[in-house]
């Protein structure tokens, strides 16, 4: 899908939320008890929902899955400790213990 298209869509979408025509009306009623202001935000939020689904679809930038997927991220690589880490390690066991501190 053209990516004009769907930044029109969600323009639109972003014009339409702003209902001003309904603010000070709450008749006619939808159903017998649903007022129209109601009724509209819940034909918008589906209409919205349907928009994202298809933000989805057609505009996800699956080249960072991509990415993501070929990268290789091992539990054992992660759990590594730097030299620096060691040495600060070592350091603070070689260390005498400080006055008035329990070992």
């Amino acid at each position: 899908m053209n990516r004009a298209l769907l930044v029109i869509i969600v323009g639109a979408l972003y014009v339409l939320h702003q209902d001003f025509w309904f603010w000070r009306r709450a008749h006619p009623l939808i159903l017998g008890f649903i007022p129209v202001g109601l009724f509209y935000h819940a034909c918008y939020t589906v209409v919205t929902a349907l928009v994202m689904w298809m933000l989805v679809k057609h505009a996800w930038p699956s080249h960072l899955e991509e990415d993501a997927e070929n990268e290789d991220f091992s539990l054992q690589d992660s759990n590594r400790i730097s030299h620096r880490e060691a040495k600060a390690e070592q350091r603070l066991k070689s260390s005498p213990p400080v006055e008035g501190t329990k070992q």
